[in-house]
């Protein structure tokens, strides 16, 4: 099937943040990971920091400099990307929402910034993947939100057109909302506690959490 002839309509969601607790799966590992080394506790907060942004390959060669490790780095990869995958969980409610807005015919996709292995590892503990028509990762496509061929790769991999609309639900102000709006998809924000920043067009709809952000949806017609 085509993407113009697909029926049904179309969300996009993003991964880290907004279906699952990544922040809570990298502490984890951070704990571990100074622990198995037999490195400072304080060290726990500086690796964090240094891949709360984003996480690569690359950073682990830096990381082994910085911390005088003799691991090689493409092993201190495969570590991280084992050891989040094992520690992270959904959010609350993800499972029965995804569900339920299939249930209710929307056509639903991921459109998330990240290394391909790191996040389909992710999608793979937590049981996600079935529940997704198409997963579009920047580290595979190339461009990395707010870059508009990243939301219409997402579309096509689920059979549909970006210039038909649809809504995209992210914890990012500029690389999930202004990317997703300037894409022409109506923006759903979950706040996670945080204020809407100034100086950016507020979103469509603001909610707390993902548990509301599914619950505005399946009130929506469009």
């Amino acid at each position: 099937m085509t993407p113009a002839s697909r029926p049904g309509r179309l969300i996009l969601f993003d991964l880290d943040e907004t279906l699952i607790d990544r922040g809570a799966a990298l502490r984890g590992w951070a704990r571990q990971f100074v622990r198995s080394r037999h490195l400072s506790y304080n060290l726990e907060s500086f690796i964090c920091a240094r891949l709360r942004e984003r996480a690569c390959p690359e950073n682990f060669v830096e990381l082994r400099e910085i911390l005088s490790l003799t691991d090689d780095p493409c092993d201190l990869w495969r570590e991280y990307v084992d050891g989040v995958a094992r520690s992270v969980h959904c959010f609350p409610g993800v499972r029965t929402g995804l569900d339920a807005l299939r249930s209710a015919e929307w056509v639903i996709g991921v459109a998330t910034n990240g290394e391909g292995d790191i996040q389909r590892a992710k999608l793979a503990a937590t049981g996600l993947v079935p529940l997704f028509d198409g997963i579009s990762i920047s580290g595979e496509v190339g461009v990395r939100k707010p870059e508009r061929r990243l939301f219409e790769v997402a579309a096509e991999q689920c059979g549909m057109c970006l210039s038909a609309g649809g809504w995209m639900v992210g914890d990012n102000p500029e690389t999930d909302m202004e990317g997703a709006r300037k894409a022409g998809l109506r923006t759903l924000w979950v706040a996670n506690g945080r204020e809407w920043p100034g100086g950016l067009r507020e979103p469509n709809v603001m909610v707390p959490g993902i548990a509301e952000a599914i619950e505005v949806l399946q009130r929506a017609t469009v």
